[in-house]
């Protein structure tokens, strides 16, 4: 995605998401939380707070939740 498309999926100005990209500015919480949704991660990722990884559930049944973390909990026990 180029600096242009991003900026008017946000609506925003080019040389703002430029900004960003060379440590001139950062962008706003708003900004974060939106960047967040657009590409599917966590606002912790984008801030380089959290070190794990998220899966999206949503549209997932609460079956399909349940299969999932007893998967996840299946492989840590096997790499104790």
């Amino acid at each position: 995605m180029t600096q242009a498309e991003l900026a008017k999926q946000l609506g925003i100005t080019r040389s703002g998401v430029n900004a960003w990209e060379m440590g001139i500015s950062v962008p706003s919480t708003q900004y974060i939380v939106e960047l967040a949704q657009l590409f599917k991660v966590s606002t912790d990722y984008l801030l380089g707070v959290q070190s794990s990884k998220t899966i999206d559930v949503s549209g997932l049944s609460d079956d399909d939740i349940q299969v999932l973390h007893t998967i996840v909990r299946h492989f840590r026990e096997k790499s104790k």
